[in-house]
């Protein structure tokens, strides 16, 4: 353990050197308050990553870290094959800001065994980063050609239409490019999705 604790300080000593006061600055301006943020960007977060490797107990670790970057290289370092649903609802609940739920649904979410499963479950949440997890999720989902069944299908579409009319701006695009996606399944699809869309007054562009 005295190991994993020596790798973040380390971890959390290099984010010095990538420090962006610009970006940090932005962020906070539009209320992502963190305790700590350098302003790393994304892309020198995921050379870092690829350098490391996935590691599970580092990814633990490093979640546990009110830092922004610490969470951003979690999402980017835990193996999805070893993540378990329990965690992963942990990870949900502790989600501070959308920049971090999008790397997650992104990084993390989309490869797990029961992404699907846990994608509807959060489309049906009233709160603003499960919806944004699971719409996004879906949309990868579909982008891979993976068709949901019947009763997966209304759910989708019924849950879509009520994120459009919702209160989240980052959420009603999120389920708006998921719907696309789900539209380029086929043609099928596509009716289905027009129709929905058609019952709220908008179109699929």
């Amino acid at each position: 353990m005295k190991e994993i604790r020596e790798q973040v300080k380390e971890i959390k000593q290099s984010f010095r050197q990538m420090m962006d006061g610009a970006v940090a600055k932005s962020m906070r301006d539009k209320g992502l308050d963190y305790k700590l943020n350098w302003g790393a960007t994304v892309p020198r977060l995921r050379a870092m990553a690829d350098e490391m490797g996935q590691d599970y107990d580092l990814a633990i670790a490093l979640w546990k870290e009110d830092v922004r970057e610490c969470k951003l290289l979690a999402t980017m370092l835990m193996p999805a094959d070893r993540m378990l649903p329990e965690v992963c609802d942990i990870w949900m609940e502790q989600v501070p800001s959308q920049e971090v739920a999008e790397q997650l649904a992104f990084n993390l979410w989309q490869h797990l065994p029961y992404a699907a499963d846990k994608a509807f479950r959060w489309i049906a949440s009233d709160q603003e980063y499960y919806q944004l997890c699971g719409f996004h999720v879906l949309t990868r989902l579909f982008m891979q050609g993976q068709e949901p069944n019947e009763r997966g299908i209304n759910e989708f579409l019924d849950q879509a239409v009520t994120a459009l009319q919702g209160p989240y701006m980052s959420v009603r695009k999120a389920a708006m490019q998921s719907v696309q996606r789900f539209s380029e399944l086929g043609l099928l699809y596509e009716r289905m999705a027009k129709s929905a869309l058609k019952s709220i007054d908008l179109a699929l562009f």
